[in-house]
């Protein structure tokens, strides 16, 4: 049974092929995804182990020593000369970071976030790469990242302006370029480097991050530190610094694990499908086998070993497509990214197992059913021609209907609870997608009875304008239920995630539109750029503003934290009357009145309702206020719903906040133009007025919204990328169908082409019969994507907007129709092509 089983594998060597490359595409990507991921690790940690090798001893801060606000995390600087003190220590460098701004050349501070200020040492202890120059010494040198550099266009020898902790002015010439590319913060936000003791007075910092040290023995350094810090070898220090680095390479392979998983269950429904049709198609021949004395057992028994084999060969060809494709990924990514050395492939022997056991797995699994179906086949059945299995119609049956009713009652349960009943969030969401995988599950198992009117839906356009082709087509794609419906599903489940994708990016483009309306009310906003986002806007912008013809309203939003009932609260106000005008919260509780700046009365406050809910605040009651002369009484008179950002806080009259503090911690200009003012022209004036004040960070709605919106389409372009390889595997799927169709119907299209039917009218037949097969399959993703795309949506947040995506959800139906189409041309090419003598003697 072996030796036959084998023979006719070898005399089917394109079905063979066929029915393999769905499992080379799914092992493909998944063997390609822990390529990727296996490299990125290994050149993460030979970077930080290069860098950790300079170091013998590393101190640092325990991750858990903050007690308040104002406990700055870090090592104080008298631990650094204990260490220096310790026997056999020949040389000892306190690390220091903070914020230190980098003016550009156009007199504004370079990017959206303030430039990192880093102590670079000299000597051993220099863990970064000098490019070019050399390292800095003295209060008037500087080293700025090679990238930074790039982006600013500095270069060495230039003269450079940096701001200080407390945004002063401060000239440094530039004396070299350093590679940053192991500290993340300074390669993302741009890295200005000086030594020690200027770093420390240009970020105003109290404490050291790390210390380094050379010589020494770690038990020493750790008795010399104290007990409250971690101490590490250079060894331990690089290890912990690639498994930091390794953990976001963890999250990218889960994530591409998923959709190549995603891949794997779309290639197992077309390899069961493929088994079908293959079995069906040989039926004579296994019946045969049972009348020369093959058991059931034996027949079993072939049909699995056909699967191995096949699984075998697929998966093979899928490792080394995968090598293949994360060779690709890694090339990519070293261009975009050059901060870690990736050096070699890593094509580890774990790859290769697990991709060798998903693969025939899958496939075996996936030929469990067919197989078994061999075996029922009768010996008499090698006697006589039997119908077409599958065709006529389909019924599901009691206990398949019972199976779908409840399984697409739970789906729709869990969904409603996940979307309606629990509170947003990501839990929420998790159960919507269990929602989704559970109405998915009864769609399957309902599939088959649903062929036919969704064939006579998809088949109405084709029927009525391809002639006598076009009819006879949408009959093929109906009259076997079974094979039509495992053939489409597995494009639904690509087509299906892509348009949840779509709701869900469009649903995200609708509601930061909503949000950012209500938290920019103003075309404008301007803050100073400060590490933490917050900081005072420089004083006298908003006058000069205001001065500006161009401009309508122009007020400020102050901020101050302090104590309220002797708990952190931050205490606001706004300026010139915008509170109600231009900045409108909404009422929650209270009266109404107190919501503009006229209705407010002195004395009184209003608080928005998370502040208000995690303090015990409510309308009515008197609280404390700590301000810059003691306690004053604040009665709350209303509480209000706004976005956290904007007036999270607990707001009172300009007056009284003016009263109460004598500056604000933070503020935010609000700018407001006038109707016909061309945005541009408003852009520029508000940086002319901004321009003597290099810290300001002007911010545009606009833009904002522009940039949220680039990122969501980002997004959607690479899941669309990576549920791209789902849909390819379907449509091989329905050109594998559609192979195997053209051999099973041989006689009939031979009968047809004798009646008259042309090679044209054939070729238009299968590629009729392969559009409504796609046209089915995306229709129905599309459904589903749809409405779990809306239940994902109300499970996001509170305020979600749902927005469907329509030429989307059309453009996704129209390419799976065009892609059918294309995978039926090598099928209906070879139907075209066959003798029609020839193929009525087909048996």
């Amino acid at each position: 049974m072996l030796r036959t089983t084998l023979a006719g594998l070898r005399a089917h060597k394109l079905r063979l092929l066929l029915t393999a490359v769905a499992i080379t595409l799914g092992v493909g990507f998944i063997s390609g995804t822990f390529v990727l991921t296996d490299t990125m690790n290994q050149g993460v940690a030979r970077t930080f182990a290069r860098s950790a090798d300079k170091v013998d001893v590393a101190v640092q801060p325990e991750a858990r020593t903050v007690t308040g606000p104002k406990d700055e995390p870090g090592i104080p600087l008298d631990v650094l000369d204990r260490v220096k003190a310790v026997p056999g220590v020949t040389q000892a460098q306190g690390t220091v970071r903070g914020d230190a701004a980098l003016v550009g050349k156009d007199g504004r501070t370079v990017g959206d976030l303030p430039t990192v200020g880093i102590s670079v040492p000299s000597g051993k202890l220099l863990r970064y790469d000098v490019t070019k120059g050399r390292t800095p010494s003295g209060a008037s040198e500087a080293v700025l990242g090679k990238d930074l550099a790039d982006r600013s266009g500095y270069k060495v020898g230039d003269a450079v302006t940096v701001l200080d902790h407390a945004n002063r002015p401060h000239r440094f010439t530039v004396v070299g370029l350093v590679d940053f590319g192991i500290d993340e913060e300074a390669s993302a936000r741009g890295g200005v480097g000086f030594d020690a003791a200027t770093a420390l007075a240009m970020t105003g910092v109290k404490k050291y991050t790390e210390i380094d040290v050379l010589g020494g023995t770690k038990p020493a350094v750790k008795a010399a530190a104290g007990g409250r810090y971690e101490v590490y070898t250079g060894k331990e220090l690089g290890k912990r610094l690639a498994d930091a680095a390794g953990a976001k390479t963890e999250i990218i392979q889960a994530g591409l694990l998923i959709f190549g998983l995603v891949a794997m269950l779309v290639s197992a429904l077309v390899i069961y499908n493929t088994f079908s049709i293959l079995i069906a198609q040989r039926m004579r021949e296994m019946a045969l086998l049972r009348c020369v004395g093959a058991t059931r057992r034996q027949v079993f028994g072939g049909v699995v070993t056909e699967a191995f084999a096949v699984g075998l060969v697929g998966s093979v060809l899928g490792i080394l497509v995968g090598a293949g494709l994360g060779a690709g990924a890694v090339t990519l990514m070293s261009r975009m990214n050059d901060r870690v050395r990736m050096d070699g492939l890593a094509l580890s022997a774990r790859t290769i197992v697990i991709g060798l056991a998903v693969g025939v797995v899958v496939t075996v699994l996936s030929a469990l059913l067919p197989a078994r179906a061999a075996t029922r086949v009768a010996p008499v059945a090698a006697l006589r021609s039997e119908a077409e299995p599958g065709g006529g119609r389909f019924r599901l049956g009691p206990i398949r209907t019972a199976l779908a009713v409840l399984l697409g009652a739970a789906g729709l349960g869990i969904g409603v609870m996940g979307s309606v009943t629990m509170e947003k969030g990501p839990t929420a969401m998790y159960t919507v997608a269990l929602a989704g995988a559970v109405f998915f599950l009864a769609v399957v198992t309902a599939m088959p009875a649903l062929v036919r009117p969704l064939g006579r839906l998809a088949g109405a356009v084709p029927a009525r304008l391809g002639g006598v082709p076009g009819r006879l087509a949408v009959a093929n794609a109906r009259r076997s239920p079974r094979r039509t419906a495992t053939t489409t599903i597995a494009l639904t489940v690509g087509i299906g995630l892509m348009s949840l994708f779509a709701v869900v990016a469009a649903s995200g483009k609708a509601t930061s539109a909503e949000k950012l309306a209500e938290q920019y009310p103003a075309e404008f906003q301007v803050q100073a750029r400060t590490g933490d986002g917050g900081g005072r806007a420089p004083q006298g912008l908003t006058e000069a503003l205001r001065k500006r013809p161009e401009f309508a309203r122009v007020f400020e939003l102050l901020a101050k934290d302090t104590e309220v009932d002797g708990k952190k609260t931050a205490v606001a106000s706004l300026t010139g009357s915008a509170l109600g005008t231009v900045l409108k919260p909404k009422l929650v509780h209270g009266s109404a009145s107190a919501l503009t700046s006229a209705g407010l009365k002195p004395g009184t406050g209003i608080v928005e309702k998370q502040v208000a809910k995690r303090h015990g605040m409510r309308v009515g009651q008197t609280v404390r206020v700590r301000a810059a002369h003691g306690t004053v009484p604040v009665r709350i008179v209303a509480v209000f719903s706004t976005p956290a950002t904007t007036l999270g806080a607990l707001v009172v009259p300009e007056t009284d906040f003016s009263r109460y503090f004598t500056a604000p911690d933070d503020s935010a200009i609000y700018i407001k133009d006038r109707d016909g003012v061309p945005a541009a022209a408003a852009r520029k004036a508000v940086e002319v007025a901004a321009r003597p004040y290099p810290a300001a960070k002007v911010y545009s709605s606009a833009e904002f919204e522009k940039s949220v919106s680039d990122s969501i389409d980002m997004m959607l372009m690479i899941f669309a990328g990576l549920l791209g390889l789902a849909i390819v595997i379907a449509l091989f799927g329905i050109a594998n169908t559609l192979t195997l169709s053209v051999v099973e119907r041989t006689r009939e299209s031979a009968l047809l082409r004798a009646l008259g039917l042309t090679r044209r009218q054939l070729r238009r037949m299968l590629s009729v019969e392969a559009l409504v097969m796609a046209v089915i399959g995306a229709v129905t993703g599309v459904v589903l994507g749809v409405a779990f795309g809306w239940a994902a949506t109300n499970a996001m947040e509170d305020g979600a907007i749902f927005s469907l995506p329509y030429l989307q959800v059309a453009g996704f139906v129209l390419l799976a129709g065009a892609a059918g189409v294309l995978a039926a041309v090598m099928p209906a090419r070879r139907a075209a092509k066959a003798s029609i003598v020839e193929s009525l003697a087909h048996d």
